[in-house]
């Protein structure tokens, strides 16, 4: 595609930026599965690649469209949402200290309160959506990172990225976000101030529940980005090419599934908060969300296809509901093509901040007017 800087990032990713295969002049990325390349007569690689694990060309690819999407000078993927995660953290080095949400993806919190001391990182989890707790728990001189987690799973809290990112800088620490959930089609954090963007790409990114993947979008490829290239290539946190295949493919609608949930959900959160069987409807597009104008602000066109209600009669009537659905599937994971549902805190066990009688909902792009009804029958014993 010629003259891309002047096509959006849902362009860009609709074209997988625009290839065409010069051999055979498709318009659909070919799917590279080599492991290993020939070296040049003088014994070098001008090719640029050496060996799978480091080098694939379709993987190259895939971290070209997130970078697009997220208005980065690179990007990196990965074997999993938790890999790239783990690698920056391991990025840090021994000796870092981090600031994190108490409420954030469960397997990520329990690594970085069980697994990180042993790689020397110190971590301490603050209330993110409050920028005077993520200043509290800052550390001058051993704060290293401060993560945020924004729109916050299960709870669906919204962390002001732009304030964390001053906080951050002041102390010469970095920001990260996970930003699964807010998408590139809603929220830009580099654009606000973070120095890396994760997403579990197994989610909105690839969209389709068939792939594992992970990615860390970079403002600058300074000296930590090169670090966690060279942890990614020596743990083997390496994404294989065709999951990148596949994950590509994702991207090219990732806007128009993305808006499509994002409407559903929205229009779900406002009928499920009128419903008699529901306590607490849990959203940033809704206007008594606490932190409603700040999610605003920083999401630009959308708020999300995710919510989570609170069942009026408690922990068993939530879990007698999601086993009344028939249209929403009681699975675990989100951002996919199909609607799910799901009662959090049996997954989470006895230590999870989430409440008991919760149930957490990710739209997906079937026509609404059968999810609310699915909802209405299930909610209503």
């Amino acid at each position: 595609m010629e003259d891309k800087a002047e096509w959006s990032a849902r362009t860009l990713a609709a074209q997988a930026l625009g290839r065409i295969d010069e051999k055979t002049r498709a318009i659909v990325p070919p799917l590279h599965v080599a492991t290993t390349f020939i070296r040049d007569p003088d014994n070098l690689y001008r090719s640029g690649n050496i060996y799978g694990r480091a080098d694939n060309e379709t993987v190259r690819e895939g971290e070209a469209i997130v970078a697009a999407l997220e208005g980065a000078p690179s990007a990196l993927l990965f074997g999993s949402g938790m890999s790239a995660a783990i690698a920056l953290f391991l990025g840090l080095g021994p000796g870092a200290h981090v600031v994190a949400p108490k409420v954030m993806y469960w397997s990520l919190r329990n690594w970085l309160v069980n697994e990180a001391p042993a790689h020397g990182v110190a971590v301490d989890l603050a209330d993110a959506d409050d920028l005077n707790a993520i200043a509290a728990a800052i550390k001058p001189g051993r704060t290293k990172l401060i993560w945020l987690e924004t729109p916050s799973n299960p709870l669906w809290g919204v962390s002001d990225i732009a304030g964390a990112a001053r906080l951050a800088h002041g102390v010469g620490a970095k920001l990260a976000v996970d930003s699964t959930c807010a998408t590139p089609v809603f929220t830009k954090p580099l654009a606000l101030g973070a120095d890396v963007v994760m997403h579990s790409a197994t989610k909105y990114l690839n969209g389709h529940s068939d792939v594992l993947a992970g990615a860390l979008a970079f403002a600058s490829d300074d000296s930590l980005a090169a670090r966690i290239r060279q942890i990614r290539a020596a743990h083997g946190m390496i994404l294989g090419p065709f999951e990148a295949y596949l994950l590509i493919r994702g991207m090219r609608t990732l806007d128009l599934r993305v808006r499509a949930a994002a409407a559903s959900a929205f229009e779900l959160a406002q009928r499920l908060s009128n419903h008699s069987a529901v306590s607490a409807v849990l959203y940033p597009g809704l206007p008594h969300h606490p932190n409603h104008e700040i999610a605003r602000r920083q999401m630009v066109g959308g708020f999300g296809g995710m919510l989570s209600v609170r069942v009026r009669d408690g922990e068993a009537a939530a879990i007698a509901t999601a086993a009344r659905v028939r249209l929403w599937k009681r699975a675990t994971s989100l951002g996919g093509v199909e609607a799910l549902i799901e009662h959090r805190a049996s997954v989470e066990g006895p230590t999870s901040p989430c409440p008991p009688d919760l149930l957490r909902l990710s739209a997906g792009i079937e026509d609404v007017e059968d999810l609310w009804r699915d909802l209405d029958q299930a909610l209503r014993p």
